[in-house]
């Protein structure tokens, strides 16, 4: 199998898992990261599951340029909850699964709901 290359990352996402109990740490973590990083892009809240995600979370889009800050910034100032980190490579199966990053719990993602190109 041939080397990915990195140039194939268009940008990143972080998404931030929460509870109604861990809602207000979710809530400091997006505030600072707003503060801190104006050109990252905070999406809407989801109270309810999206997507193939398991869990209430909101998520963060980032420039490949801005990684280097913001990851070491969100793993120190998650307060606990868990974040999903991935790359944007325009395969949604393998960035959110092979290609993904976790801090602290891992949740299940339901791989399913997430088509390849030609599918």
């Amino acid at each position: 199998m041939d080397a990915k290359e990195v140039t194939a990352i268009k940008d990143w996402h972080a998404h931030v898992y929460f509870t109604p109990e861990t809602r207000p740490a979710a809530e400091r973590l997006r505030e600072r990261i707003g503060e801190r990083y104006p050109e990252a892009l905070l999406g809407r809240w989801h109270d309810r599951l999206v997507g193939p995600h398991t869990r209430a979370m909101y998520q963060v889009l980032f420039p490949v340029a801005l990684y280097p800050q913001i990851v070491p910034f969100i793993a120190l100032n998650r307060e606990g909850l868990a974040v999903l980190v991935h790359p944007n490579t325009g395969r949604d199966r393998d960035d959110h699964s092979l290609h993904a990053m976790w801090m602290g719990e891992v949740l299940p993602v339901d791989l399913s709901v997430l088509k390849e190109e030609g599918e």
